[in-house]
C-alpha cells in the first residue's frame, strides 16, 4: 500500500519533470503527507494538464458524506476496472500524484522500522492515481476534489519491507495515462503493468515520521545520520 509519502520539490523542477501546461495551486515543500490532506495532483480537462490540489482519498459520487475518503487511499490495479468505486474514474478520470518517496513500515507490529522509499537517481516520480467530484447533489457548499493512489504488487527491490507498492509510472507514460481519449480498458490496464519504475531505492529513517504533525526535513534522513548527529 502507500499511506503516506514526501513532496518537496518546487514547481519550477516540477514543470521540468512532468507535463504541466497550468499550475493554478501554490507549492509548496510537505515531508510527511497523510490521508485526507490535499496533495499535487496532475489532471486533464480543457484540453490542457492542469497541475491542482485534491483530497488524498477517493470519495465517490454517490457516497452519502466525505468520510469513505479515508478508506480509499489506495486503489488495486488489479481490480481496479471493476470495483464499482474505482472503475469510472479508471475509464474516464486519471491523474499523477507528484511525489519525492513514500514511507512504508518494516518488521513485526510494534517493532515496525519506517524506511523511505524512492528512486535510485532521486528524482521527482508520479504516483499513477484517480480523481473524483463529489458534491452531495448539489447540497455541499464547494464540490470536493479527491484522488486515489493506485498500487500493486511489490517488486524485488520493495517486497522485503511490504507486499504492496504504489504505481510509479514511467515519463512515457504520463501522455496516454492523463489523455481523456484513451478509454481502452486493456491498454490501460497494460500501462500500469509494463511501463512502470520497480527498482527502487530504501533506507531506514527515524521513527519521528510516525507522527504525522512531524513534517520536516529530516524526515527522510538516513538513520545513521541521525545517530551521527
Amino acid at each position: 500500500m502507500c499511506g503516506r509519502f514526501v513532496r518537496f520539490r518546487r514547481l519550477e523542477a516540477l514543470k521540468k519533470s512532468f507535463p504541466i501546461d497550468v499550475a493554478s495551486a501554490q507549492v509548496g515543500p510537505s515531508y510527511n503527507v497523510s490521508p485526507t490532506q490535499e496533495i499535487l495532483a496532475i489532471t486533464r480537462h480543457d484540453r490542457k494538464n492542469h497541475l491542482e490540489k485534491l483530497h488524498w482519498g477517493l470519495v465517490p459520487f454517490w457516497a452519502k458524506d466525505t468520510a469513505i475518503g479515508s478508506r480509499m487511499i489506495n486503489a488495486r490495479s488489479e481490480t481496479v476496472d471493476t470495483r464499482p468505486s474505482f472503475k469510472t474514474a479508471f475509464k474516464w478520470r486519471r491523474c499523477l500524484i507528484l511525489a519525492d518517496g513514500y514511507f512504508e513500515w518494516k518488521g513485526e507490529k510494534g517493532r515496525k522500522q519506517p524506511m523511505f522509499i524512492t528512486l535510485p537517481d532521486r528524482r521527482p516520480l508520479a504516483f499513477a492515481g484517480l480523481w473524483e467530484t463529489w458534491d452531495a447533489r448539489g447540497k455541499a457548499p464547494a464540490p470536493y476534489r479527491s484522488c486515489t493512489i493506485l498500487t500493486r504488487e511489490s517488486s524485488a527491490s520493495v517486497v522485503a519491507i511490504h507486499n504492496r507498492m504504489p504505481v510509479i509510472l514511467k515519463p512515457e507514460a504520463f501522455g496516454p495515462w492523463l489523455s481523456r481519449g484513451n478509454q481502452d480498458v486493456k491498454s490501460l490496464l497494460a500501462l500500469i503493468h509494463d511501463n512502470v519504475y520497480t527498482t527502487l531505492r530504501s533506507y531506514p529513517v527515524s521513527k519521528q515520521v510516525n507522527s504525522v504533525k512531524v513534517n520536516r526535513p529530516g524526515n527522510i534522513r538516513p538513520l545513521e545520520a541521525h545517530a551521527e548527529g
